[in-house]
C-alpha cells in the first residue's frame, strides 16, 4: 500500500508540473521560438522617397477633444447660449450660489451680440444692510468649467466678462477649490456707470492649486445684473494661441505631417442644421454663436474655429486638410440643382485660409491677427459620404475648386483602393474599423492597387472592439503592422492618420483612443507610442528589404534611411512587428552598406511591448507599455536580434557620412 501510494504521488507531481508547463506555454508563448532572416538593400538604386505627408493627425471634436481640452477655455456654456435661443432656457452647467430669497436668475434674449442674444439676468434682492443681509461670501453664480478647471498655484488667468446694470456694479471675480471654501484667487470689479454692455478684464494669479476648482462671480449689493460671454483662459497656452501646452506638446512629439481638421462626423451633423460651419466660427470669440454637435451630444462655443484650426496646423508645422461639409448629414442632405451657395461659401473659406488681405475673406483673417495667408493645399468633399447622389454634388465641389485654386488637392469620400473612381480626384478617403489581426492582415491591402490615378489617404484606421480596451498593446500592433504596410506602399499611399485622438476621461463617448487626459493630467495610449517610433518616416527614404522566416503570417517589416536634424546625424531604420506568441530570433542583413560605416556607439534598439497583450496605460501608470530604447552594441550589417512575442522594434543603425555602395538592383533577389 506504501508503495502504491508513493507511485501515485510521483504521478500526481508529474501531471501538476506538466500541466503547469502546457500552461504557462500557452499563456505567455515564449517556450518556442522561431527563426527570420531579414534582407535589406541600403544601395541608391533601391531607394524610394515617402512623402512628407505620410504620417499624421486627424482630429475630431469628439470625447470634449476641443472643447474643454485642447482649446484651453476654462468656463462651459460661457455665452449662456447651451440651452438655446428659447428664453427662459438651461444654463447648465451653471450653478446658483443663494437661494430664492435672496436672488433669482434667468436667462433674456438682451445680448448686445447679434448672433447670441442670449444673456443671463441675476436679480439680488439681498445687501449689504438692512433687513435682507447678504451672505459673508456673497451671491451670484459659479461656473465648474468641465469636470473642473485645473488652477495652479503662481499662474495667470484672465477673466473676461460682460456686464450691463442700471445702477453702479460691485462683484467679486474668484477661482474657488473643490471644497467651496478655499480662495486660489480673487478680484473686485466696481464700476459706477455700467448702463450699457461693458466689457471686464481682470488678470488673476492663482495663490493655490486645485485640480477641480471653479469660478465664481458674486455680490453682497442689492442690484439687476445681466452677465454675458464669460471667459477664462490661461495666460500659458501655447504662443498665446489658446491650445491647452500639455495636449499641444503632446500632437507637437509626433512631428505630424498634416491635421485633418474639424471630422469625421462632426463635419456632417445628424442634421444639416447641427453641421459645422466654419462661417460661425470665425471673427471676434464674442461673437460666435456656438453650435449644438448632435452627433456627439454636446455643445461647443466654437472658441475652436476654422482660423484656429489652420493656427494650429502652422503652429505644428504640418500640412492643413480641412473637411467641408458638402451638403449631407447623416438623415437630410442638399440636392445638386440648390447646391451653388454651398459651394461658393467653401469658396469663400478657401479665401479667408488664403487670401490676399484686401480681398473679403481674407481680410478678415488678417484683421483676426495672421495677415499672411495659411498653406491650405488639401481639401476633402465631405467625410464618409460616398453613395446616392455624392457624385453630384461632389463634382460641382471639385469644378469651382480646381477653377479658382487649380493647385489645391480635392479628396473625395469615394474608395479607389480595388475598383477605379468614376470622377476625377487627386486623392481618395479610406476609412478602416476592425478588430487586431484583421488589421494587421490589412497591412497588404494596397500591395495590388493600381499606381496610376489619385493617390490614397488613409484618414482614419484604428483597432476597435474587445481587442482594443481602452488602448491595449493589441491594438497598437495591429495598427503598427498595418502602418508598415502603407509604408512600404507609400507610392500610392501618401497620408495616413488614427483616429479618435483626444478622449476627455469624463466623456468617454467613442473608444479608444490615441490621447486620454482630464483637467490636468495627459497621457498617450498604446497607439500613442507607437505612432512615436513612425514619426521619423515622413520625408525618409524607403529601402527595398524582404523577410525569410519560417510563420511569416506574423511579422512584418520595413527599413528606412532618415536623417535627425536635432544632430545632423543619419540612421538606417528596421522596423519589425512580432503580432505571435512567440520570440523571433532574426538575422539581418544589409547589403550596400559595409559594416565599417556602421557606428556601435550610437546605434539603438527601441521595443514596445509588455508582460500581456491586453496591458493599457493610466494616469496612475502613464508609461505602462511605452517605448524602451537600449544600445545596440552588436550594431553591424551583419547581425541577430531576438524580437519579443507581440511587440513593435526599431533598430537604428548610426550611419557615417558618404556611406551608401551603389550595387545592382537584383541584389536582395540574389542573396535569397
Amino acid at each position: 500500500m506504501d508503495s502504491d501510494y508513493a507511485a501515485c504521488r510521483v504521478l500526481f507531481f508529474l501531471f501538476i508540473i506538466i500541466s503547469c508547463t502546457l500552461q504557462q506555454c500557452c499563456a505567455n508563448g515564449i517556450n518556442a521560438t522561431q527563426t527570420a532572416s531579414l534582407f535589406v538593400n541600403a544601395s541608391e538604386s533601391s531607394v524610394k522617397k515617402i512623402p512628407h505627408t505620410m504620417f499624421g493627425i486627424s482630429f475630431e471634436e469628439i470625447n470634449h477633444a476641443g472643447a474643454g481640452g485642447l482649446w484651453a477655455e476654462l468656463v462651459s456654456n460661457r455665452g449662456f447660449e447651451a440651452g438655446g435661443q428659447n428664453t427662459p432656457s438651461n444654463i447648465d452647467p451653471w450653478s446658483i450660489i443663494g437661494d430664492e430669497s435672496l436672488l433669482i436668475v434667468s436667462t433674456e434674449s438682451s445680448s448686445c451680440f447679434d448672433r447670441n442674444k442670449v444673456a443671463l439676468r441675476m436679480e439680488v434682492m439681498c445687501d449689504i444692510s438692512g433687513e435682507n443681509i447678504c451672505p459673508k461670501g456673497g451671491v451670484g453664480v459659479y461656473n465648474p468649467g468641465f469636470w473642473g478647471m485645473n488652477i495652479e498655484q503662481g499662474k495667470a488667468y484672465k477673466v473676461t466678462f460682460y456686464v450691463r446694470s442700471s445702477q453702479p456694479i460691485e462683484i467679486s471675480v474668484s477661482f474657488i477649490g473643490s471644497n467651496g471654501r478655499q480662495t486660489l484667487a480673487t478680484s473686485n470689479i466696481i464700476a459706477a456707470d455700467v448702463t450699457n454692455w461693458t466689457k471686464k478684464e481682470v488678470v488673476l494669479e492663482a495663490q493655490g492649486t486645485d485640480q477641480n476648482s471653479r469660478l465664481q462671480l458674486t455680490t453682497t449689493r442689492k442690484n439687476i445684473i445681466w452677465l454675458d460671454q464669460v471667459s477664462a483662459m490661461p495666460l500659458s497656452t501655447h504662443k498665446g494661441h489658446g491650445f491647452r501646452g500639455d495636449l499641444f506638446n503632446m500632437l507637437a512629439d509626433l512631428k505630424p505631417g498634416f491635421i485633418r481638421f474639424p471630422g469625421g462626423s462632426f463635419v456632417e451633423g445628424d442634421w444639416l442644421t447641427n453641421a459645422f460651419r466654419w462661417k460661425e466660427t470665425v471673427g471676434s470669440w464674442e461673437e460666435r454663436p456656438g453650435h449644438f454637435g448632435d452627433v456627439w451630444q454636446y455643445w461647443t462655443d466654437d472658441g475652436l474655429g476654422f482660423f484656429e484650426y489652420l493656427q494650429l496646423a502652422e503652429d505644428l508645422g504640418a500640412v492643413p486638410v480641412w473637411v467641408f461639409n458638402n451638403g449631407f448629414s447623416h438623415n437630410d442632405k442638399v440636392d445638386t440643382s440648390t447646391l451653388l451657395p454651398f459651394v461658393q461659401d467653401t469658396l469663400n473659406a478657401i479665401e479667408f485660409a488664403r487670401g490676399d488681405p484686401t480681398t473679403k475673406w481674407g481680410s478678415l483673417r488678417a484683421s483676426m491677427g495672421h495677415e499672411e495667408p495659411f498653406d491650405l493645399r488639401y481639401v476633402a468633399v465631405g467625410n464618409q459620404d460616398c453613395g446616392n447622389n455624392y457624385r453630384g454634388n461632389y463634382l460641382k465641389y471639385y469644378s469651382a475648386i480646381k477653377k479658382a485654386y487649380p493647385d489645391i488637392n480635392i479628396i473625395s469620400n469615394c474608395d479607389g483602393s480595388s475598383i477605379p473612381l468614376d470622377h476625377p480626384a487627386d486623392l481618395y478617403d479610406f476609412h478602416v474599423y476592425t478588430n487586431a489581426n484583421s488589421m494587421f492582415s490589412m497591412a497588404h491591402n494596397f500591395d495590388h492597387t493600381s499606381r496610376n490615378g489619385p493617390k490614397a489617404f488613409v484618414s482614419e484606421y484604428a483597432v476597435t472592439g474587445n481587442d482594443a480596451g481602452r488602448g491595449s498593446l493589441l491594438k497598437a500592433l495591429g495598427e503598427a503592422g498595418f502602418l508598415i504596410g502603407l509604408e512600404r506602399n507609400s507610392d500610392v499611399v501618401v497620408m495616413a492618420s488614427n483616429a479618435p485622438l483626444f478622449v476627455n476621461a469624463n466623456d468617454w463617448r467613442f473608444n479608444p483612443d490615441a490621447i486620454v487626459f482630464d483637467s490636468s493630467k495627459v497621457y498617450g495610449t498604446p497607439t500613442y507610442w507607437m505612432q512615436q517610433m513612425f514619426k521619423e518616416s515622413n520625408g525618409a527614404i524607403l529601402l527595398n528589404s524582404k523577410l525569410q522566416a519560417t510563420s511569416s503570417t506574423s511579422l512584418i517589416t520595413s527599413a528606412i534611411s532618415w536623417k535627425n536634424l536635432d544632430n545632423n546625424k543619419s540612421y538606417l531604420r528596421i522596423k519589425i512587428v512580432n503580432f505571435g506568441s512567440d520570440k523571433v530570433a532574426l538575422k539581418i542583413i544589409v547589403d550596400g552598406l559595409d559594416k565599417n560605416l556602421i557606428e556601435a556607439e550610437g546605434s539603438t534598439m527601441t521595443i514596445l511591448s509588455s508582460t500581456n497583450v491586453m496591458d493599457e496605460n493610466t494616469f496612475n501608470e502613464p508609461k505602462k507599455v511605452a517605448p524602451v530604447t537600449n544600445p545596440l552594441g552588436n550594431a553591424s550589417n551583419n547581425m541577430n536580434v531576438v524580437l519579443p512575442p507581440y511587440s513593435l522594434t526599431s533598430i537604428d543603425l548610426l550611419k557615417k557620412s558618404s556611406i551608401v555602395q551603389v550595387v545592382g538592383p537584383n541584389t536582395v533577389q540574389n542573396l535569397l
